[in-house]
């Protein structure tokens, strides 16, 4: 019999839980899911919430798939030596090396997305460039074994795209009708390309508010790691 995918999921304070949860629920069809953590303590998310890791780094050092959610915390996981040592050496490795949102700027900083097209949350997109990866506007990119999703909600668009290569299209199907993933939003403003100008101020207005240094700092961890 073969043995089930291991799925490992990277858990950070300060972590967007639906980047982290919303494909999770999804990848749990497919595998067994371990939640890695520097250590066992809860850790708490943006929504105010904490998550129990199921593992710690020292745990686990390999996995069939490797997802990196993203957050305000990822600049923390960027200067974090330990964190970033863990994500390079269990992607180095990995079948799949995949990321939603700003999580793939932590992919970015551990090396593994030099060549790579890749996308993010649309706000961090250009960002992508700083660490040697080609941004492309996209829900869902895959390149090679480099599959990346754009911002949280695209997590779930992310994880059928994912399940699709990994087990194939019809398995990808059964799993999105079980978990009625039929999206019928009120509004049709989801991307910047749809939003109103007045929604866009205010948001743009929200995220200098949240995240002043925003650049400065991811700028700055490029340098740290290497990346002209």
């Amino acid at each position: 019999m073969t043995d089930p995918l291991h799925i490992a999921f990277l858990l950070f304070p300060d972590v967007t839980q639906l980047d982290l949860t919303g494909p999770a629920q999804f990848l749990s069809r497919i595998g067994r899911v371990s939640y890695v953590a520097a250590t066992r303590d809860p850790v708490p998310t943006e929504a105010g919430f904490a998550i129990v890791p199921t593992a710690t780094y020292d745990e686990v050092d390999d996995a069939d798939i490797l997802c990196v959610p993203g957050g305000m915390g990822i600049t923390s996981v960027i200067d974090d030596d330990r964190a970033m040592a863990w994500v390079a050496g269990v992607g180095g490795t990995a079948r799949w090396v995949t990321s939603v949102c700003t999580g793939s700027l932590i992919l970015g900083a551990a090396g593994l997305l030099v060549g790579y097209r890749a996308t993010t949350h649309w706000a961090w997109h250009d960002h992508l460039a700083l660490f040697g990866a080609e941004p492309v506007s996209a829900r869902t990119v895959v390149d090679r074994n480099r599959v990346t999703g754009g911002g949280v909600t695209a997590g779930i668009d992310f994880a059928l795209t994912l399940i699709a290569e990994v087990k194939g299209e019809q398995v990808a199907k059964v799993i999105q009708l079980g978990l009625e993933y039929d999206p019928q939003p009120p509004f049709s403003c989801g991307s910047p390309d749809r939003a109103d100008a007045t929604t866009r101020a205010i948001h743009d207005r929200h995220i200098a508010r949240i995240a002043p240094a925003r650049d400065a700092a991811l700028r700055a961890a490029a340098l740290r790691r290497g990346f002209a």
